[in-house]
C-alpha cells in the first residue's frame, strides 16, 4: 500500500519535469527564431541596448550595435536614436554616454540622440521611457545581439512600446561560447514571462547588491624548526 502514493508522487514529478523541459525548449526556439528576424518597417526611434564600454570607447560588441543603428538611421528608418546603459562602480564613463559620443562623431546630430541609463535590460527601457514619451515616441526598432533580441523586445512591449527586431548581423559575440548566452536568455525569458520582467529585474538587482562579508581565519603561529 505504501508504494501507491510513492508512485503517484514520482509520476507527478515526472510530469512536472516534462512540462518544464518542453516549456524551456519552446522558449529557446522562440529566442533563436526572433534573433534571426530583421524588420523592414520604419519606426519613430531606434533603441540601442547598452553593453560594455572600454574606457570611453565602445567595446567591439557595443560598436557593432551602434554601427547597426547608424545603418538604420542613414536608411531613414527612424529620425531618433535612443542609447542606453549605465556604468559600474569604478567606471568613469557610461555606456549611453560613450554611445552618444560615437554616434555624434559619425554624423548623427546631438539633437536626434536620446540618452538613458540602466544596468540591465529592464532598466535600459525604464530610464529612456520618459524621454521617448516626451517626443510621443511609441514605436522603436530594437538593436541588440541576436540572443538578446527576444527579451529586449518583450521588455520594451511590457513597458508600453511597440518594438520591431533588428538584431546585429555580425556581432563579435559569436566568437565566444554562444551557448552560454542562449542558456542565460532561455532561463531569464522563461522565468520573466511567469513572474514579470520588472520583478525579475528587481530580484537580480537586489541580489547583486548583497555583499557577503569576508571571513578571516585566525592566524596560527607555527613555530620554526630552529
Amino acid at each position: 500500500m505504501i508504494f501507491g502514493p510513492i508512485r503517484l508522487i514520482l509520476r507527478l514529478f515526472s510530469l512536472i519535469m516534462t512540462v518544464l523541459v518542453l516549456y524551456f525548449a519552446v522558449t529557446f526556439v522562440q529566442i533563436w527564431w526572433r534573433g534571426h528576424e530583421h524588420t523592414s518597417a520604419s519606426a519613430q526611434a531606434i533603441l540601442v541596448y547598452g553593453t560594455t564600454e572600454d574606457n570611453g570607447k565602445p567595446s567591439p560588441e557595443l560598436k557593432a550595435r551602434l554601427d547597426q543603428a547608424l545603418t538604420l538611421y542613414r536608411a531613414g528608418k527612424a529620425p531618433w536614436i535612443a542609447v542606453t546603459g549605465g556604468n559600474l562602480p569604478g567606471d568613469v564613463y557610461t555606456e549611453a554616454g560613450v554611445s552618444a559620443t560615437y554616434l555624434k562623431d559619425h554624423g548623427v546630430p546631438a539633437s536626434h540622440i536620446l540618452k538613458g541609463a540602466g544596468n540591465d535590460t529592464w532598466q535600459n527601457v525604464k530610464t529612456i521611457l520618459s524621454k521617448l514619451k516626451k517626443h510621443d515616441i511609441t514605436t522603436v526598432i530594437t538593436v541588440t545581439d541576436p540572443f538578446h533580441e527576444y527579451r529586449a523586445m518583450a521588455i520594451a512591449s511590457a513597458q508600453g512600446l511597440k518594438p520591431y527586431p533588428s538584431p546585429v548581423r555580425n556581432s563579435p559575440t559569436i566568437k565566444h561560447q554562444l551557448w552560454r548566452y542562449y542558456l542565460k536568455e532561455t532561463l531569464e525569458v522563461g522565468v520573466g514571462r511567469v513572474v514579470g520582467y520588472g520583478r525579475l529585474s528587481s530580484w537580480t538587482t537586489t541580489a547583486s547588491t548583497i555583499h557577503v562579508p569576508k571571513i578571516h581565519a585566525p592566524k596560527i603561529h607555527v613555530p620554526s624548526g630552529n
